[in-house]
């Protein structure tokens, strides 16, 4: 484990250690969650979650513009 110091604004600090405390988190916990997420990337080999999978490709022929349309005579007809 690495000791890091950054300079970071006063209000900064402190709007984040209101933050981490509501979240029952130290704000170095929250500082290591955040560079976590930033590093973790999903590879091509990485499956996806089943949901995101069964929605794959779900509107690769649709006509997103004749449905845009609807929509919008829809919202027509509804509120006008």
């Amino acid at each position: 484990m690495h000791k890091l110091t950054l300079r970071v604004e006063d209000k900064l600090v402190n709007n984040a250690k209101k933050y981490a405390a509501q979240h029952g988190k130290s704000l170095s916990q929250l500082v290591a969650d955040y560079f976590a997420d930033l590093t973790c990337q999903m590879t091509e080999d990485e499956p996806l979650p089943p949901l995101t999978q069964s929605l794959k490709g779900l509107l690769a022929d649709a006509q997103i513009d004749d449905a845009e349309k609807d929509y919008k005579r829809h919202l027509e007809d509804k509120y006008l």
